[in-house]
């Protein structure tokens, strides 16, 4: 481990900010005004990365967010999600291309196992499906020609003329927490990345997905997805998170949560355990808090705590092996800016490098 992380913020294109979460305000509503000056605040702040979220039925669309800022951004890269369910796989390689032309080459993806809009397709399926999905994008991505029948894609695309700017594909960061969402992730991913858990659970799944991705010949990096509220002091830190709950209703944040197209997954589901175990006060162990997921679907814990706590609590997860965080807070600009001056220059950061991305 080279002791570098790659430290990302978070878009919230997909109607996720708040100042008080549940309580929808206008000012924070996904649009391109908004997205925009997060991105812009994230570039200022000096992070790597900044994760641009999809969700079919939520907020401003990623493809065309990402088309529209690449030209505002001088140095950092974007994590583009790619919904496999809603995407042609030629259609998303041109579209990928093109976005990491204009980006200068600083283009990632984030390929996620959704299922088409209105469709309802079992979890061997969907992710046979997403492998296949990964596994054509790659060879497109990498310049070649593609003759290709599996269970669920049948074509024949010719070597494509648009390309990146290395001629090589970018990195996949992927995420799932089943049996089939891990094998998947062996099969084709980069980036392995994990939402909020304990330090334990954290090892243990790094310690499978190494076991997996060694049977098939192959190793991964590690990420990990977490929201954050650092302050001054812990007491100010914790204030600021309780903060957040103060007008929410157990009704509202059920609601939330069902709009989410993952609502009913394997890595939702423990992220309610993890939320149900935790101590009165949300904490499932020092400085993960877990009040954040009363009040949306997915990553639903926070890194709480002053500085030098935040800090050591992403070390302690870097020492597990993970070499890169995707971070978010509420409101976004404003938790990028603060985490931005307490934290990330306190960290040896920088992006994410995957030895060999043609595999």
């Amino acid at each position: 481990m080279s002791g570098t992380v790659e430290v990302s913020w978070f878009s919230a294109l997909c109607d996720d900010d708040y100042e008080f979460l549940g309580q929808p305000d206008p000012r924070l509503v996904s649009s391109w005004a908004h997205c925009r000056s997060i991105a812009l605040t994230a570039e200022e702040m000096g992070y790597d990365n900044l994760l641009l979220p999809s969700g079919y039925a939520l907020g401003i669309d990623n493809v065309a967010f990402a088309a529209g800022i690449a030209p505002l951004l001088k140095r950092m890269r974007l994590l583009l999600a790619v919904r496999v369910g809603e995407f042609w796989p030629p259609q998303a390689a041109r579209q990928i291309a093109t976005i990491d032309q204009m980006l200068d080459g600083r283009l990632t993806v984030n390929i996620i196992s959704s299922e088409m809009p209105g469709e309802t397709l079992g979890s061997a399926p969907r992710y046979q499906r997403t492998k296949e999905f990964m596994d054509i994008l790659r060879a497109l991505l990498n310049g070649d020609g593609v003759d290709y029948q599996g269970e669920h894609y049948s074509l024949k695309v010719d070597p494509p003329r648009v390309k990146t700017v290395s001629g090589r594909r970018p990195a996949f960061y992927f995420g799932g927490l089943s049996h089939d969402a891990r094998d998947a992730a062996a099969h084709g991913a980069d980036v392995y990345l994990l939402w909020p858990d304990t330090m334990g659970e954290v090892k243990s799944v790094l310690e499978d997905m190494r076991s997996r991705a060694k049977a098939k010949g192959r190793t991964l990096k590690f990420g990990y997805r977490a929201h954050v509220v650092v302050r001054e002091t812990e007491e100010e830190a914790r204030a600021a998170a309780d903060r957040l709950l103060s007008k929410l209703d157990a009704s509202t944040g059920a609601a939330i949560r069902s709009k989410s197209l993952d609502s009913a997954s394997v890595g939702v589901r423990r992220q309610a355990e993890l939320r149900e175990s935790a101590a009165n006060d949300g904490y499932a162990e020092p400085h993960l808090w877990t009040g954040i997921g009363r009040a949306r679907s997915g990553a639903g814990a926070a890194i709480v705590g002053d500085p030098d706590q935040v800090l050591a609590k992403l070390k302690a997860y870097q020492a597990l092996g993970i070499e890169a965080f995707i971070l978010s807070g509420y409101p976004h600009a404003v938790e990028a800016d603060l985490f931005g001056r307490y934290v990330l220059p306190r960290l040896r950061h920088g992006p994410l490098l995957v030895e060999d991305a043609s595999l």
